[in-house]
């Protein structure tokens, strides 16, 4: 039997190829922007508005001004996630956090949104704990990014759970802007209810559909700004 030395061994050892890192210790891949969309689904929303919403949505992401507005953004892509909410800590994901780069990304994402089967939650609506439970989703995305926005689609004010004045300010802390989109057919209020208690962040904004025919476009508005 062949004797066997350490420093045969060592030699051995030394001539194996290189062993790459553990694919756990890379960093995760940059984004342009971590968008998370929040759409309502309590007593407020019926179940035909419920699924209005959605496929605005997914209307939306078809729309060749968002894939331009990806394309303007800086070149590493849009991560997007699609959720809906209601009472507290109900804010359940329909749609798992995506990559947009291109057309077929965004149609990819839109006919996924199609796909999704949106539950009618009924309830209370809470603003708050929906913005504290999608800032646990932001932070637990898979990319990397200085841009992080939350989304929320609501024809209601909050009238459970966590306070959205406190919420928002946990978003603030957290480096999440807050944006939102008032659906008027309850709540003429709304717009200003929304500036003055839920949103957040630089360059927050509110915009409001006045009745359902406007839905679509404002929708489609407020995705190319916070894209761009």
């Amino acid at each position: 039997m062949t004797h066997v030395t350490r420093r045969s061994v060592l030699a051995g050892l030394a001539a194996l190829p290189a062993v790459p890192a553990l694919a756990a210790t890379e960093a995760p891949p940059s984004v342009d922007v971590a968008l998370m969309l929040a759409v309502d689904a309590s007593a407020s929303i019926d179940r035909g508005l419920l699924d209005f919403q959605l496929r605005g949505h997914a209307a939306a992401f078809r729309h060749k001004a968002v894939e331009e507005a990806i394309s303007r953004s800086g070149g590493n892509g849009i991560a997007v996630m699609l959720a809906q909410f209601a009472g507290p800590e109900t804010l359940t994901t329909l749609v798992p956090w995506r990559l947009l780069k291109s057309g077929q990304d965004c149609e990819d994402f839109a006919a996924t949104i199609d796909a999704a089967p949106g539950v009618f939650m009924g309830g209370s609506t809470a603003l708050g704990s929906a913005v504290v439970q999608a800032v646990a989703l932001l932070d637990a995305a898979p990319y990397r990014t200085d841009k992080r926005t939350l989304d929320i689609v609501s024809n209601g004010f909050s009238n459970a759970g966590i306070d959205p004045r406190s919420a928002r300010g946990y978003a603030a802390g957290a480096n999440v802007t807050v944006n939102a989109l008032a659906i008027l057919n309850e709540y003429d209020w709304l717009e200003t209810y929304y500036g003055e208690n839920v949103i957040t962040g630089r360059g927050s904004f509110v915009r409001a559909a006045d009745d359902l025919n406007a839905f679509a476009g404002v929708l489609l508005g407020k995705l190319v700004t916070e894209m761009v």
